[in-house]
């Protein structure tokens, strides 16, 4: 396999023939950490849609590790580990959160049997929940009853299994407690060292010392950058306006999760 990569390629995505990214074109290598910051409604959640070959592109082209896989979930899913925004406590179902990471692991196999784990799928689900940093004893407690830093945790766990090249998150600090981000961010870059990561985020703050890059989505306006060239009150003011103000050294992003 080559170099780690994502390409875009003057994409352009929206809904229902409306667009809200235009002629985006990037790359991003690993390793590497890349936050993708911009006001809600922006296209963050979008982006990452497309990249999951989940929202086919009005425009433009997606490559990942060199390959075409515009618009083809089935081939993204070989190179991508998704974390979604964290998941709100419906209840109908039980699932521990080991059922939850053994099942992503056996999904993603293209041979029968799928549904009959190995030796070395415990191995392999086990070394996940310890490197996400789950508690053993929460292992096989309800998915539903564990609080939010633990969830996000067996969704990392989830995420990182079968041990994929690239990871996305979207608001993976979201619904966290303020130590339990703490750890996340920490947990966050120290898999952004062997991986690509790209992270959405409203603030990079938590983040920002292990990010590589940033880059800023407002419908239709993009820029990317190293953290010291973004984040400066010139450049963000213009995709964030007036929800951008200065702080001492730094900027802060008044832009709160809905």
């Amino acid at each position: 396999m080559g170099v780690t990569s994502i390409k875009l390629e003057k994409l352009t995505v929206g809904y229902q023939g409306i667009p809200i990214l235009e002629g985006m074109s990037l790359e991003f290598k690993a390793p590497s950490l890349v936050q993708v910051l911009g006001p809600n409604g922006a296209g963050k959640t979008t982006l990452l849609k497309a990249i999951l070959g989940l929202l086919k592109p009005m425009d433009g082209r997606i490559y990942l590790n060199g390959e075409d896989v515009t618009g083809q979930p089935e081939k993204a899913g070989r190179y991508i580990g998704y974390v979604p925004q964290l998941m709100v406590n419906s209840g109908h179902y039980p699932v521990t959160a080991w059922e939850l990471v053994l099942s992503s692991l056996l999904l993603r196999r293209r041979k029968w049997p799928r549904l009959v784990p190995s030796g070395s799928d415990v191995e392999l689900v086990q070394k996940a929940l310890k490197l996400a940093g789950l508690p053993e004893d929460k292992w096989y407690s309800n998915f539903w009853r564990l609080s939010g830093g633990e969830r996000q945790r067996t969704l990392i766990a989830r995420a990182i299994v079968a041990d994929p090249s690239i990871l996305l998150m979207d608001e993976p600090l979201s619904a966290v407690d303020p130590v339990g981000k703490v750890e996340l961010a920490r947990l966050i870059g120290g898999l952004a060292k062997k991986k690509l990561v790209v992270v959405t985020s409203h603030d990079p703050m938590l983040l920002l010392d292990y990010t590589d890059y940033i880059v800023l989505v407002n419908r239709g306006q993009y820029l990317m950058g190293r953290p010291d060239e973004v984040l400066k009150l010139e450049v963000a003011s213009k995709i964030y306006g007036q929800a951008v103000i200065p702080v001492q050294q730094h900027i802060h992003i008044c832009d709160a999760h809905r």
